[in-house]
């Protein structure tokens, strides 16, 4: 028998394998480390959020939306601020940065990755994938000469077997900033259930 004959025969039982074999699982990292959560419940807040993507990305207009309805439902269903302007800008920060006297927080949010990764035959379930964010997250002292407080989230959801696709992209952005901007305190990694 011939090793293509073999391999086309083996093909079903491995990809069934595999995709029994899913487990997913979320991890957020933060560099540096986040010494508080941004979200203040009884504050208001003007967000500024730009987008930075590198040179070779895929499908910017289609990210650039799933970025935008990601924002704008996490800050509409969460009680991270009592009142939060969203403004998007090309660049953060905005510049001239605009003073705030009815905000008690200026807030970044920069867009870097928003999408689907996978790697083939990266383990035994032959897929290892999901979907990325990674977005830097800024605090903006108002009335202060103090330097900007910022860090980086790189939140993925996935793992051997898991094939995603840009479908889930804005509820990923909300979970992201979920874990960046409620839960900043270090690193997590939850299995699902």
């Amino acid at each position: 028998m011939s090793i293509s004959t073999c391999l086309a025969r083996a093909t079903p039982a491995l990809l069934t394998g595999a995709l029994l074999s899913a487990c997913a699982s979320t991890t957020v990292s933060f560099q540096p480390a986040a010494p508080e959560p941004l979200c203040e419940p009884s504050a208001t807040a003007v967000v500024f959020w730009a987008t930075r993507w590198r040179a070779d990305q895929k499908d910017v207009t289609a990210r650039e939306s799933a970025a935008a309805t990601g924002l704008s439902g996490f800050f509409a269903s969460t009680d991270c601020f009592a009142q939060t302007q969203l403004r998007r800008v090309d660049a953060l920060p905005p510049s001239p940065l605009p003073a705030a006297p009815d905000s008690s927080r200026l807030i970044g949010i920069e867009v870097l990755e928003l999408g689907p990764v996978v790697k083939l035959l990266s383990s035994a379930a032959l897929v290892d994938g999901g979907t990325e964010v990674v977005f830097r997250a800024v605090r903006y002292p108002i009335g202060t000469a103090d330097e900007p407080h910022s860090f980086i989230v790189r939140w993925r959801h996935g793992g051997p077997g898991v094939v995603k696709g840009v479908a889930s992209l804005p509820q990923d952005m909300r979970a992201a900033l979920q874990a960046g901007l409620v839960a900043a305190n270090g690193a997590a990694s939850v299995p699902d259930r």
